[in-house]
């Protein structure tokens, strides 16, 4: 018996002196959240509205997971329905105390009208913080700096960045976007000597200013792939000027995971690891990961989750929630 106690104080000493990250399956929407140190946690992004609270529902198994009755700030990075949608019906099942964003929206046609109106009405039962580059979100334990909102991006490199880019000889703008991916929110957390960027759906063309002519935020160990790893986001000069040890692709069956930024993670440096929520059944096996670096295999799934556990060291450890396969970064 005195055994048994001492493994789970000793596992939840662990815990404690972990970033625990999980990304979690909203089927090609975004959701991602993320548990200090210190217990507090920050969502990233809510899912879909309707299909019967199937993405609320995964938001609250994933906290359960990690120990989390709340969340202390729910990050929106923009206000499409993949992103916002699924916030009533999360703040019915569990305490939202701070809500995060870019403030006005950008947008009125697609997918934003009544969705962000009804963002709008859960978020007055809670402490509304409307954010700008160069901002941090007072998660006690991380350090979360804003990089990227409402159109505009840091003025001054992050601590460690400022290198000029080679990679922007060779970049060039595709045909411009003037709705909300455009103003989306983009963070940079570090714990210790760990790094990680989460870019939420910031545009190809906004990347830009973070990119070139330098790189404004430096290299990181993982990389949330930006926008789904979609085609319209993830442009060399930003994904490879990053150096990531792995990526983490919070793609859908049919969403996202496009070849062309598939192809850009696998030529970065490394090259990296890519752990995908889905297999991506548009692209063929070249353009997929390995078998087992994937949390859903087919349409018809069950919501398996990709968790990342990282130390203050830098060492960090990803878990596929589908085979609970893990690899261990030194």
């Amino acid at each position: 018996m005195k055994r048994i106690l001492l493994l789970a104080m000793c596992a939840l000493t662990c815990a404690a002196q972990e970033l625990r990250v999980y990304a979690i399956d909203v089927e090609g929407g975004k959701a991602t959240l993320y548990v200090s140190p210190s217990g507090q946690s920050m969502l990233l992004d809510a899912g879909y509205e309707g299909f019967r609270n199937r993405d609320a529902d995964r938001i609250v198994a994933a906290a359960k997971a990690a120990g989390v009755s709340q969340i202390d700030y729910l990050v929106i990075t923009h206000y499409h329905a993949d992103h916002v949608g699924g916030v009533p019906q999360l703040a019915a099942k569990m305490p939202i105390r701070n809500f995060v964003d870019h403030g006005k929206n950008f947008e009125t046609l697609k997918d934003v009208g009544e969705v962000y109106s009804n963002y709008v009405a859960a978020r007055a039962k809670g402490r509304h913080i409307v954010v700008k580059a160069g901002d941090r979100i007072p998660v006690e334990g991380i350090d979360v700096e804003v990089v990227t909102a409402s159109g505009k991006a840091i003025g001054s490199p992050l601590p460690g960045a400022g290198q000029p880019n080679p990679l922007c000889a060779s970049y060039r703008p595709i045909a411009p976007d003037s709705g909300e991916n455009s103003y989306t929110i983009g963070i940079v957390i570090a714990y210790g000597k760990f790094r990680l960027a989460d870019l939420g759906d910031l545009y190809w063309n906004r990347e830009h200013d973070l990119a070139c002519p330098n790189n404004l935020l430096g290299t990181v160990d993982v990389y949330m792939t930006t926008h789904h790893a979609k085609k319209t986001s993830g442009s060399p000069a930003m994904v490879q000027a990053l150096r990531p040890r792995a990526a983490i692709m919070n793609n859908g069956p049919r969403t996202g995971g496009d070849e062309a930024a598939w192809q850009t993670i696998h030529e970065s440096a490394g090259p990296p690891d890519i752990w995908q929520l889905h297999y991506a059944l548009n692209n063929d096996a070249a353009h997929n990961a390995p078998d087992g670096f994937i949390a859903n295999r087919s349409e018809d799934c069950t919501g398996n989750w990709i968790r990342l556990a990282a130390k203050a060291d830098g060492s960090f450890t990803i878990e596929n929630g589908r085979n609970r396969m893990e690899k261990v970064y030194r």
